[in-house]
């Protein structure tokens, strides 16, 4: 059961920042600044389906992982604790504190500050949660799965 909830818990967190960073470039870049308030104010909620997502993912993992000494199992277990103290420290208290900007009207520099910070540790998320996709498919051997069909295409 866990094989199964683990990838799906971590491709829902990854999908939910992916959507939350490319939200906020593109409400930025084509949007009014409604748009950009509005995308502001709904991220908060979608933390409600990220935080449980990672949760699981992070805690069905260890799980998965036991005491293997497989290299792909090491660099996820070390990358975990960057993702989740970046989630954590910067990526919630910004959402939150951007929302309550967003409300107020207040769009200025501290605003892009915060937000400049919030996009930068996103990136570095989505980089870091993609080498775990990545170990994780090399390591069900999804990945050469992929590879080996993409050949015969």
């Amino acid at each position: 059961m866990l094989k199964i909830i683990h990838p799906i818990a971590g491709i829902i967190g990854f999908l939910t920042i992916l959507t939350f960073w490319t939200s906020t470039v593109a409400s930025e870049l084509f949007g009014s600044l409604e748009t950009v308030v509005a995308v502001k104010r709904a991220i908060p909620w979608g933390l409600l389906i990220l935080v449980p997502a990672l949760a699981i993912a992070g805690a069905s993992g260890f799980k998965l992982a036991g005491a293997s000494s497989d290299p792909r199992v090491i660099g996820k277990k070390r990358r975990m604790p960057f993702i989740a103290g970046n989630g954590l420290f910067i990526l919630i208290p910004s959402a939150l504190y951007l929302a309550a900007l967003a409300s107020r009207g207040e769009l200025g520099p501290l605003f892009y500050g915060v937000q400049a910070i919030e996009l930068i540790a996103g990136a570095v998320n989505l980089s870091l949660m993609s080498l775990n996709i990545r170990d994780g498919f090399r390591l069900t051997g999804r990945l050469s799965d992929l590879r080996r069909q993409a050949a015969t295409d």
